[in-house]
């Protein structure tokens, strides 16, 4: 291995130091202390000059082995971050263009007993915009990103992080450094390179398969021969093969049937199973004599997505079948969770994965703008069941298509896909994000002269590269070109749709910040949501860490420096002024404070109310639309501590928003809307079999914490795996059962609840806007907190109606079991999960509790 220690020095040698490999510059200069958090204030602007550098990283090593005894050495890099000349005892063995490749040197003729390696990097945005100069055929849009963005142009002249250069919610911070490990491998014979596991159910013997791929560099000029063992001793299987292998890049593929007497234990998402794994060992005894034992583990699952025709409806299904069953897709997209990949360890990872499954989340989309996940990031989804939308690094744009690009990106995608096909939390290949969408709805404002030249670009890209790539390496999963896309419909229309947002095909984005998010007649009722959301700010004490106090306001420098998307600020302040009295409070802070709470309790509940509309849509369809089986909001994760469309916080703080979701993803759900006055609630369920529940439905004055009037439907059946409509009355009616009640004064809450303990979470729905309440009252709310093995328990009392309650112990690590929500009664308990020691001490003297009254 040759990670560690090594040596940095810029283009003129001004600046020299030690830099840990893997890392990136500015990782480096931060840790020897010459710049300050790249992430503080303004500094990724005052930054620029680092990625405008051409850096240097370079070692010595002595080699641990006796040169001569070896037939092949190799030098090879898992990840060069991105446009490099790679030097060996002053021999160029190459150069690097690809971030997401791996790149294998042929070094036995160079190597020596002590040796001197460098890594001879230049500037990405230089590099870009050279290749933009370049490229003369035609223009590939856009130049660059828009200016509130601050980001640098020409991205996708590189096959690099795209959002490296900018994005809405990220800042420009285009690394140069070793990403991930690199190391020195020497064998004579033949050597592994990539080993994959493809499990398929073959339905006319009844039985589980195995398909075993073995990729392997063999240095001897003639075939070589020899034995593979498979072993899976929990599933009484074990077989032998005899091989050849044929010099170069030899592959074997095995099949292994397993044994049929042996019960296998499928592979589930969260909430719906187990998520078995089983030990497998491969032994390979060549005839050279020397021996290879591989570990792995095998999982079986199918996956299947469904596009058939819909009775009643135009169009097609757009669905996934995972084992067989049909699976409501719940879950959100997941973006890089820092600019400097060296600083996201296994905790980070695994905190941010655990927080979607802990919200009832069964899938994530990897999203095209930023990298392919290391290893260790599908493990955890494999291990917790997430599963996987794994888009392919193409985002919002256009990209060339001449030679060199193209087998560049070949290379790509077959080494990450060899690298990743084995992870049964992979249910789909998607070649882009919105791109099909940039050309249909012509983003850039291209000629339709010139349309043509576009189009074909698009289709050698995505579907004669690509595509080709994807279905040679891995025929166990669905591919799709793009998000959004019609699906079947698009490639019968030549992989580019008229319309890829038809609500009749495939998977559709949504975004609108002028209507009213509440209403939910706004939503498109979608075969699929695979992207949907709405802003808000992070909290306090994560923008403390990076501001300073002359920041502390909501039209500051800093918080308009820190909005990349266009009118962002201004379009939550509309939001929440639809429904929520805006904060008017003379003390700056304070009023920050209150901005900040507001634009998480908008944000939390615009996405419930959208969520909650495509999770009641899966089992109906209403003018020929509906069948939803799929919601992934945007998003989960921050990049940096700026507004942005997340639930999770960067350092992995769930906004009220996460705590929503933890709700309106319930496996079971009672959800209310209301259309020409009548109010329909409809039960939804992810659960495998129909439950006999109770419907409660709970009516309050927001003047008093005893209930005005309270029903309890009996006998509600809610059928497995669906949304159907369990009460309906007309909202008049119901506030005349209720007297006293008007829609101003009262609020209904409801629940569904079994004789088991089944039960769902409690729902609310709001008959006016909250700023319309009448009957509020100031509350005096307090918490007591003591401590129960490793969780803290908060009492919480009220002397009114608490509308949205939110606990906040500042940057004290942890999660609560419920946030935000609307208290009804006199105490409620909620435990505290932390993440880090604490105490009861700690805890009560960072504990910040708010309500909407207490905004002024």
């Amino acid at each position: 291995s040759l990670r560690g220690s090594w040596r940095l020095r810029s283009g003129n040698g001004s600046v020299s130091l030690r830099a840990e490999v893997p890392g990136c510059v500015h990782t480096a200069l931060l840790c020897r202390g010459l710049i300050q958090d790249p992430y503080y204030r303004f500094n990724d602007v005052m930054y620029r000059w680092i990625s405008l550098d051409n850096w240097t990283y370079s070692r010595t090593f002595k080699t641990p082995f006796d040169v001569r005894k070896w037939q092949k050495v190799k030098l090879v890099f898992e990840g060069v971050d991105t446009v490099a000349q790679i030097l060996l005892n002053n021999v160029t063995l190459g150069r690097t263009d690809n971030m997401f490749n791996r790149y294998s040197f042929d070094i036995t003729g160079v190597i020596q007993e002590v040796n001197f390696v460098e890594v001879r990097f230049s500037s990405a945005v230089s590099y870009a915009a050279e290749q933009s100069r370049c490229h003369k055929a035609h223009s590939i849009p856009p130049a660059c990103p828009p200016p509130v963005q601050k980001g640098e142009c020409h991205v996708n002249f590189i096959r690099k992080e795209q959002c490296s250069f900018s994005w809405d919610w990220g800042p420009s911070f285009p690394t140069q450094g070793i990403w991930k490990d690199v190391r020195i491998e020497a064998y004579n014979h033949y050597h592994l390179i990539y080993f994959s596991l493809t499990p398929f159910f073959v339905k006319s013997a009844q039985q589980w398969c195995l398909e075993v791929e073995s990729i392997f560099d063999v240095v001897s000029s003639k075939p070589v021969a020899g034995l593979v063992t498979v072993n899976i001793p929990k599933l009484q299987t074990q077989q032998t093969f005899s091989v050849k292998l044929q010099p170069g890049e030899g592959s074997i593929v095995l099949l292994v049937n397993i044994n049929k007497s042996s019960a296998v234990e499928a592979w589930w998402p969260n909430g719906h199973g187990k998520q078995t794994g089983y030990n497998m060992t491969t032994t390979f005894m060549m005839e050279a004599g020397c021996q290879i034992e591989k570990f792995s583990k095998a999982y079986f699952r199918t996956v299947e997505l469904v596009q058939e025709p819909i009775p009643g409806s135009p169009g097609l299904s757009f669905y996934f079948r995972i084992n067989g069953r049909p699976i409501f897709i719940k879950g959100s997209n997941w973006i890089p969770a820092d600019s400097f990949q060296d600083r996201v360890t296994y905790d980070t990872l695994r905190l941010l994965l655990k927080s979607a499954a802990d919200a009832n989340m069964n899938a994530l989309r990897v999203w095209g703008g930023g990298v392919y996940e290391r290893d260790e990031f599908y493990d955890i989804c494999d291990e917790i069941g997430i599963m996987i939308w794994q888009d392919f690094m193409f985002a919002c744009a256009l990209y060339p298509t001449d030679q060199n690009y193209l087998e560049s990106v070949r290379a790509e995608v077959s080494h990450q896909v060899r690298r990743l096909k084995s992870h049964p939390s992979i249910i789909l290949w998607s070649g882009n994000n919105e791109n099909e969408a940039a050309l249909a709805s012509n983003w850039f404002s291209i000629p339709s002269a010139d349309m043509g030249v576009y189009i074909k670009d698009y289709v050698t890209l995505y579907v004669k590269n690509i595509r080709e790539v994807v279905l040679s390496e891995d025929k166990s999963r669905p591919f799709v070109a793009s998000s959004p896309t019609n699906g079947l419909e698009s490639v019968k229309e030549g992989w580019l749709s008229r319309d890829p947002y038809d609500t009749h095909y495939g998977d559709t984005h949504f975004y609108d910040y002028n209507s009213d998010c509440w209403n939910w007649t706004v939503y498109p009722k979608t075969r699929f949501a695979s992207e949907y959301g709405f802003q808000s700010w992070p909290s306090f004490s994560t923008i403390e860490k990076v501001s300073s106090p002359e920041d502390w306001s909501y039209t500051s420098n800093f918080s308009v420096h820190r909005q990349h998307h266009e009118g962002g600020n201004i379009q939550m302040l509309q939001e929440i002024g639809r429904h929520f009295k805006l904060p008017q409070s003379p003390d700056r802070v304070k009023h920050f404070k209150d901005m900040i709470y507001l634009t998480q309790v908008m944000q939390a509940q615009c996405i419930k109310t959208e969520t909650e509309f495509y999770r009641l849509s899966q089992s109906e369809i209403i003018n020929g639309e509906g069948h939803t089986m799929g919601a992934l909001y945007w998003q989960l994760n921050d990049i940096w501590q700026a507004p942005s469309w997340a639930s999770l916080e960067y350092g992995g703080k769930w906004k009220l928003l996460h705590y929503f979701a933890q709700n309106f993803f319930a496996p079971l759900l009672p959800v209310a809307y209301e259309d020409k006055g009548m109010l329909h609630i409809y039960g939804v369920s992810d659960l495998h079999v129909d439950h006999k529940l109770t419907l409660r439905v709970v009516v309050h004055a927001w003047s008093s914490l005893e209930p005005v009037c309270t029903l309890a439907k009996e006998g509600v059946t809610v059928k497995a795996q669906s949304a159907v409509p369990i009460y309906k009355e007309s909202i008049s009616n119901l506030l005349e059962r209720c007297r006293n009640c008007t829609r101003k004064s009262c609020v209904i809450t409801f629940c569904l609840v079994g004789e088991d303990g089944l039960r769902s979470p409690t729902n609310h729905y709001f008959l006016s806007s909250l700023k319309d309440a009448v009957g509020l009252e100031e509350t005096q709310l307090s918490a007591s907190v003591s401590q129960q093995d490793d969780i803290y328990i908060f009492v919480l009392q009220t002397t009114a109606i608490a509308p949205f309650v939110s606990l906040d112990v500042g940057s004290i690590k942890g999660r609560f079991s419920d946030n935000g929500f609307l208290m009804t009664e006199k105490k409620k308990m909620v435990v505290f999960y932390p993440w880090e020691p604490t105490s009861v001490e700690e805890l009560e003297s960072s504990l910040i509790l708010t309500s909407l009254l207490d905004v002024v």
